[in-house]
């Protein structure tokens, strides 16, 4: 294994740890430890990538992959105790954000012919939280932690979404509307 190759190794590592989570039980420890270890590797694959420099398309590409599989998968594992004990009207809230997501992805589409994959800070702190979701769903504080959690998501594809209807092309370098980006002095 090169070392240079070691970041997209360990996103690979998040989709078969993801496949592995369906034949476990859901919320047993075995599920817990392998989804625990999963999600790691989605913090650990762009900490490895940056410090031996070996960030590539293919790699944003794959962690992009990686990651809706891991949401796909989450769904069909979580979704059916989140819909028993979540009370119904927070649906409308992720119906709406879920709207808005398709509104950038065909927005993202339409202005630049590519698939958008932002990894803004609130992007980031959304998909951290949502991570925490089956580690809440034994506690009295789950709904009042998924409605932040709605909170957090909405203004991230609202950001993400005035993003892509500002630019002229494509802001693959921009981490939020809230800081303006540093730039290297020119020479």
């Amino acid at each position: 294994m090169k070392i240079k190759n070691l970041a997209d190794y360990i996103t690979a590592l998040r989709i078969v740890g993801t496949l592995i989570l369906f034949f476990l039980p859901s919320f047993s420890i075995s599920f817990f430890i392998v989804y625990t270890l999963t999600g790691l590797t989605d913090a650990l694959d762009g900490f490895v990538a940056r410090k031996t420099k070996s960030e590539s398309p293919f790699g944003a590409k794959l962690d992009s992959v990686s990651d809706l599989v891991f949401y796909a998968v989450m769904l069909i594992l979580i979704l059916p105790t989140l819909i028993r004990i979540l009370p119904f009207w927070i649906w409308f809230g992720v119906g709406f954000i879920l709207f808005l997501r398709i509104v950038n992805y065909i927005t993202v589409f339409i202005r630049f012919r590519r698939f958008p994959a932002l990894h803004t800070y609130l992007n980031k702190l959304s998909g951290l939280t949502i991570f925490f979701i089956p580690y809440s769903i034994n506690f009295s504080f789950c709904t009042p932690f998924c409605i932040g959690i709605c909170l957090i998501t909405l203004l991230s594809v609202t950001e993400e979404l005035i993003i892509h209807l500002k630019a002229k092309e494509y802001p693959k370098e921009m981490r939020s509307i809230f800081f303006k980006k540093i730039t290297e002095p020119t020479q």
